[in-house]
């Protein structure tokens, strides 16, 4: 306990366990199933059914990694009774698979919701007519430090948030997802649309946005920058600065976060970025209301495994009637589609020129 009566050990940094589990069957078998689908899920005890890809090959490699089946076809897949459906599969594939799912089903929907907020509005109303139970993979929310972090704002900790600031300046390899690499949309749509909804979930949704997103003339992957101001009116001012093409060793790389209230401020390091997929420790740091230093808040665990093990959590208690609130269901995941499609206008569109010389 410290002086002002901040006790880091107090703020909830993991999603309480199903009681009742159901079996997953994921869709996928890409790098982020392998790197955190299923070490979330094996260190969490949630029981994985198995998976299906296209690629047969790569199915049976991953499957056999973690003694799971791999299955011949979306049928075979879609037959688990009772499954939770896992998909891990790009976003213009999203609603075949949710069309072939049994009514009624529960599924978890990689982020994006589509490629665009057209394609969102086709899984919104293929899952309202199928009445399928979908939430979007929007993890970043359920990492141990971001949950603290929505704790200690929520007991007043920071007062009024009034400042979010993202500073990104890292090297991503890219390459890890060849689908990328041709996609005519990547760094808004594929990566800080992660921020983007931790913004909405705090924040709540922005007036606008004003957005630049552009690639870099050393490779050919659409966009890997990307500034944007959100609009939140005369009193909240939000900003992300994003590069991924800072290849110039580490000691100066970044990706954190400021969030400053009227009464107190936090900083966060998302370890996982810097050096991906290994990446580093990630920290969270509170200037609490009252205090006279920043206080560093003992993480529990990192954005990689534990965000999913809270995600498939809370999923896994929704299914059963534990949880009453299922965190980023596809209407809420909708709104952070639309922002993610407003950034790419504001982008596209011409900015304010400056008035010529008389």
């Amino acid at each position: 306990m410290t002086e002002a009566g901040f006790d880091p050990a107090s703020l909830v940094q993991s999603w309480p366990k199903p009681s009742k589990l159901r079996p997953i069957v994921t869709f996928g078998a890409g790098s982020i199933v392998g790197d955190a689908h299923f070490p979330a899920y094996r260190k969490a005890g949630f029981p994985v059914a198995g998976l299906y890809d296209p690629d047969q090959a790569k199915a049976q490699a991953l499957a056999e990694k973690w003694g799971v089946t791999a299955f011949r076809s979306i049928e075979d897949a879609t037959a688990v009774s009772g499954a939770i459906f896992d998909l891990a599969t790009p976003p213009g594939r999203h609603a075949e698979i949710l069309k072939a799912l049994p009514e009624g089903s529960v599924a978890l929907i990689q982020k994006p919701m589509g490629n665009y907020l057209g394609e969102a509005s086709e899984i919104l109303e293929i899952c309202r007519s199928r009445q399928l139970k979908a939430a979007v993979n929007f993890q970043l929310r359920f990492a141990p430090m971001m949950l603290a972090l929505k704790d200690a704002i929520a007991k007043g900790w920071l007062g009024e948030v009034v400042d979010f600031d993202a500073w990104l300046a890292l090297a991503t390899p890219w390459q890890l997802w060849e689908f990328l690499l041709k996609a005519p949309r990547v760094e808004i749509a594929m990566h800080s649309i992660h921020y983007l909804d931790l913004v909405r979930q705090l924040l709540g949704d922005p007036k606008g946005v004003h957005a630049k997103t552009l690639g870099h003339p050393n490779h050919t992957v659409a966009q890997t920058r990307t500034s944007a101001i959100l609009d939140y009116g005369d009193t909240v001012r939000c900003a992300l600065s994003i590069n991924h093409d800072h290849k110039f060793g580490r000691r100066h790389q970044a990706c954190e976060f400021r969030i400053c209230g009227t009464e107190g401020a936090a900083y966060l390091k998302l370890g996982l970025n810097l050096d991906y997929p290994r990446g580093e420790p990630d920290i969270l740091e509170i200037h609490p209301k009252g205090g006279s230093d920043w206080i560093a808040v003992p993480l529990a665990g990192e954005w990689f495994p534990d965000a999913f093990v809270g995600r498939m959590a809370n999923v896994q208690r929704f299914a059963s009637g534990e949880d009453t609130e299922l965190i980023s269901s596809v209407e809420d995941a909708w709104h952070t589609m639309a922002l993610v499609e407003a950034a790419y206008k504001s982008s596209a569109a011409p900015a304010m020129p400056l008035a010529e010389k008389p």
